[in-house]
């Protein structure tokens, strides 16, 4: 069996479990690009796992391909020798049968477990809109066959299994899959979250068995709102996002209300392009148009003596915890009930062509960064380690990292651990009301200059009204920005062909007073880009 994984570092840990199913891989180098950072993660979890590698050079068949650099990157960071560096193209199918050769010959037979009892690891599941959930698996110990009962460990799901069989590469229907077989099976669980990734499957009458190693809950570490455009569409919205989570059971979502975009739902992902694939599905599959407010990772509010107390009475439990954890801006609990604040801190790896590397090191200071290592590939490319923190990744890091890079450097990471850090709400009041989603948490450190930035942005991005409309940033109701769009004039004296001057000056009179009760009662309307602008910082 061939398990194709995600190459990107949002999906490292369904990567991970299809590693642990299998006794090697096929580790593919673009021969455009060369090695890069999500490369080493990957190639990293390979060694953890001892898999046979081999190593192949793809994309030879481009114009703009250099496999004798990238053969070389490859031998360097392997230690072997040029002639185990296998070079193909997927297009053309060159060096596609030698790869066959080399993976019969180089990889080893399914190692198998003594015991007679029942374990099988799911490295991948989906649901079947008329079977319910199937999971694929690796059978490590026993057999399993149709009509069983089995249970989950980690999710302590207990079920009935409907169907076995292997991939030819369809499902095809057996009556049981033996030890060391790489299969599906379809059981009465029905819903994804009952049947997670990694998790272990053991006869329902084994009581003692350990689950196999490297289990674990996947953790939302990316937060933002979404709405839709139209208030109508949001029975259409809950739908689809539920249709997504049946085979994406790392997507979770609560209903959140905003006085300002109505219904929606505060949806957590595993990364920034996990978030940008289910915005993409969501307008692509289901054709909704969605307002998106910035995202925000997890913070750890650590409460004091005043917090706690007013925990205990706000949730009605007996001990108030250690911390409590918030995704969302609006959850910050009032400045004099925080002891302090933790953030997620990554652990990140960055490849880049070595003239850049100055440039890099200057970005990833800005941003707060702590520099770990170097390490050079050849003499032109160096991978650069620094902790980080989470956050700085999600405004717009990416888009400077590729421009102080000529668009060259690619970056993976890993969570690591929480610091405590000083941040603090930054609220967006239009018109004289707060509209909670654009609120945004900064750095203490930095929230004048973000101010700013976000007010001016705004102001080029708020419609002009007929009355003028003020922008103000505030941290604790201090506003500290503030911008005013000028209002649209419409000519009342037009109409007028002459005559006495009072006139003219009535109309205008009343002009006014009419746009001083616009500017207590109006309401501004906010484009989808409007909310894009706390991003640019």
């Amino acid at each position: 069996n061939i398990i194709d994984t995600p190459g990107h570092v949002d999906f490292t840990y369904e990567v991970s479990r299809s590693l642990a199913a299998v006794e090697g891989c096929v580790l593919l180098v673009d021969a455009t690009q060369g090695v890069e950072a999500q490369t080493l993660s990957h190639l990293y979890l390979a060694l953890e796992q001892n898999l046979a590698i081999v190593p192949v050079v793809n994309k030879i068949d481009l114009p703009n391909a250099d496999p004798e650099r990238v053969v070389h990157e490859v031998m360097k960071l392997l230690g072997v020798g040029k002639e185990e560096v296998l070079l193909a193209s997927g297009k053309t199918g060159t060096g596609v049968r030698e790869i066959l050769d080399v993976v019969i010959e180089k990889i080893p037979a399914p190692s198998t477990d003594a015991s007679p009892d029942l374990r099988a690891l799911i490295f991948d599941s989906k649901f079947d809109e008329y079977r319910g959930v199937v999971a694929y698996v690796r059978v490590v110990g026993g057999e399993v066959r149709r009509g069983d009962r089995v249970r989950l460990l980690g999710t302590h799901a207990h079920a009935e299994v409907l169907d076995v069989g292997y991939f030819h590469p369809a499902l095809v229907s057996s009556d049981s899959l033996a030890t060391g077989s790489i299969g599906y099976i379809i059981t009465n669980v029905k819903t994804i979250k009952q049947c997670r990734v990694g998790d272990t499957i053991v006869s329902e009458k084994s009581q003692s068995l350990e689950p196999l190693p490297g289990y674990r809950s996947l953790q939302s570490m990316v937060f933002a709102s979404i709405f839709p455009q139209e208030g109508d569409a949001y029975p259409r919205l809950r739908e689809a996002l539920e249709k997504l989570q049946l085979n994406d059971a790392a997507l979770v979502f609560e209903p959140e209300h905003s006085p300002a975009l109505g219904h929606g739902f505060r949806c957590g992902t595993l990364g920034v392009l996990h978030l940008d694939i289910v915005q993409e599905r969501l307008h692509r599959e289901y054709n909704i148009d969605l307002v998106v407010t910035a995202p925000s990772v997890a913070y750890r509010i650590f409460l004091n003596e005043a917090g706690a107390a007013s925990y205990l009475h706000r949730v009605k439990v007996a001990v108030a915890p250690q911390f409590i954890t918030i995704s969302s801006p609006h959850d910050l609990p009032e400045p004099t009930h925080i002891d302090h604040i933790e953030e997620p801190w990554i652990r990140t790896r960055s490849v880049s062509p070595s003239d850049h590397v100055g440039n890099l090191m200057q970005l990833f200071n800005d941003v707060g960064g702590e520099y770990k290592t170097t390490e050079y590939l050849d003499e032109g490319r160096v991978v650069l380690e620094y902790l980080m923190p989470l956050a700085s990744l999600l405004a717009d890091f990416y888009d400077k990292m590729k421009t102080v890079s000529s668009g060259y450097a690619s970056l993976s990471y890993d969570m690591e651990t929480y610091r405590q850090c000083d941040v603090e709400r930054l609220d967006i009041v239009i018109a004289d009301e707060r509209i909670d989603a654009l609120s945004t948490m900064v750095y203490v450190k930095d929230r004048y200059r973000i101010a700013r930035k976000i007010v001016e942005t705004l102001k080029d991005t708020v419609p002009r009204q007929l009355f003028e409309v003020k922008i103000q940033a505030s941290v604790g109701g201090s506003v500290i920005a503030s911008e005013r769009t000028s209002p649209l004039r419409k000519d009342v004296t037009a109409k007028l062909s002459g005559g006495d001057v009072t006139r003219k000056r009535k109309l205008l009179d009343k002009q006014k007073k009419g746009k001083k009760r616009m500017m207590h009662h109006g309401k501004v309307t906010l484009p989808p880009e409007a909310f894009r602008a706390v991003l640019k910082r």
